[in-house]
């Protein structure tokens, strides 16, 4: 798969085909997107920005793997705002596979067009069509969109794609894994051919290749990091826990002053809401994001949580990518996610734009496989902590295996017959391993 994308990715960024860029000025930005840059106190360029700015500049065709808190919004968006002209309606479509990422990218285009005419908008479920259908009918310049709520308007004759110049695939593989595909074919079918497009993907699997060589025209491939790579600056603890000590857990952790800006993921609705409420009645400042929660009700809580108003931001995997807010210190699996791919991109919205950050997960003992396959992905072993009034095991390993030996003596030679929650931690990986 790799092999042929690059065949096809003609002048790679890579291959010295493209010059080398230190500083946003090197770029033949315009002074008004240098300033609104230094606005937003961008003082150099990541690495996806340094190798996807340049030929997008030049009109290039992009295939982007890279993964989440990379910069890659600013890597696509300038380009894309640099070429759009005021007045000559809407010329950048921007598909994004949940509505965050969308307002997300809604909010660089309007920070990075600060200065020029260019206006920008989202269209997303969960609000009302009116200023939608303004936004299209007025000529927006650049519109962010959610392919179902971009068809509903597509199909209501709403939506001109007619003078596009400009498409971008944001998060790709996501947007598959929802099950977009039809969607985006029936954009494609109505945007010109002659156009720029630029998809960017945390990983490449077999779909989102296919993707690529349907959409694009001789691209420049960039890859800033391999699938399951994490971002540098990321401290990464594992806490062996009882489901029913995890609140506690969460609670002893938030103790410390230092978890100042916390994003916390479950699994499930009811879960975060049940974690909310503990965490209120703990006097903790929280608030949670989940798709029971009407739009505004999610857009106020990412806002108090981006400015400061709380603390803690309980969440569902509706956060896990496109959520970009400043300074998060650290993020919780309080649940361990079941897809090994969704661990990178959860702790990724901590350490990003290279500051520093940690990850905590905790880890059941049902849950043991999950993490041995989010090592697999990692390539390594994530660090055990195991606190005695935590631990799913419960009591020392000494202890333990001291007292498991006096009440089944069988137990010495094997695992009799336990169950995974009387288990070490120990017994469980080498159980797990000689199974796997």
């Amino acid at each position: 798969m790799g092999e042929r994308l690059s065949l096809i990715s003609g002048m790679s960024a890579e291959d010295g085909g493209m010059p080398e860029v230190t500083s946003f000025g090197d770029m033949s930005l315009s002074p008004e997107t240098l300033a609104a840059v230094e606005a937003l106190g961008w003082r150099a360029p990541t690495p996806v920005q340094r190798r996807a700015i340049p030929p997008g500049l030049e009109g290039r065709d992009i295939v982007g793997i890279a993964q989440t808190g990379t910069g890659k919004t600013g890597a696509f968006l300038l380009p894309v705002l640099e070429g759009a002209v005021p007045g000559e309606g809407l010329q950048a479509l921007v598909l994004c596979p949940t509505r965050e990422l969308a307002q997300q990218v809604l909010g660089d285009a309007v920070a990075l067009s600060r200065g020029r005419t260019l206006r920008c908008a989202a269209i997303v479920g969960g609000v009302g069509y009116g200023p939608q259908r303004a936004a299209l009918d007025t000529g927006t310049e650049l519109i962010a969109a959610t392919p179902g709520r971009f068809i509903d308007h597509m199909r209501r004759g709403q939506a001109d794609l007619a003078r596009v110049r400009y498409l971008v695939l944001d998060e790709a593989d996501r947007m598959l894994d929802m099950g977009f595909r039809p969607q985006i074919e029936s954009v494609l079918r109505k945007v010109p051919r002659k156009r720029q497009t630029m998809l960017f993907s945390a990983t490449m699997p077999h779909g989102v290749h296919a993707l690529s060589l349907q959409v694009t025209r001789d691209p420049v491939r960039i890859e800033v990091a391999p699938s399951g790579t994490t971002a540098e600056g990321i401290d990464e603890r594992v806490y062996s826990v009882k489901p029913g000590k995890k609140e506690d857990l969460l609670v002893r952790l938030l103790s410390d002053p230092d978890w100042n800006h916390v994003l916390v993921f479950t699994r499930t609705k009811r879960g975060a809401d049940m974690l909310l409420t503990r965490l209120q009645r703990e006097g903790i400042s929280v608030d949670v994001m989940h798709s029971d929660r009407q739009m505004r009700h999610r857009v106020r809580a990412l806002d108090r949580f981006a400015t400061g108003g709380v603390r803690v931001l309980v969440a569902t995997d509706i956060a896990q990518r496109g959520l970009d807010v400043e300074g998060i210190s650290h993020v919780v699996n309080y649940d361990i996610p079941l897809d090994p791919g969704d661990y990178v991109h959860r702790i990724g919205r901590t350490a990003r734009a290279g500051a520093a950050g940690t990850a905590v997960s905790f880890l059941t003992a049902p849950d043991l496989a999950y993490l041995k396959s989010i090592e697999l992905l990692l390539g390594r072993t994530l660090e055990r902590i195991h606190l005695p009034e935590f631990d799913y095991a419960g009591t020392p390993v000494e202890q333990r295996d001291e007292g498991a030996r006096r009440r089944h003596p069988r137990s010495a030679r094997g695992f009799g017959s336990k169950s995974a929650d009387s288990l070490s931690p120990e017994e469980l990986e080498r159980l797990l391993g000689r199974n796997s």
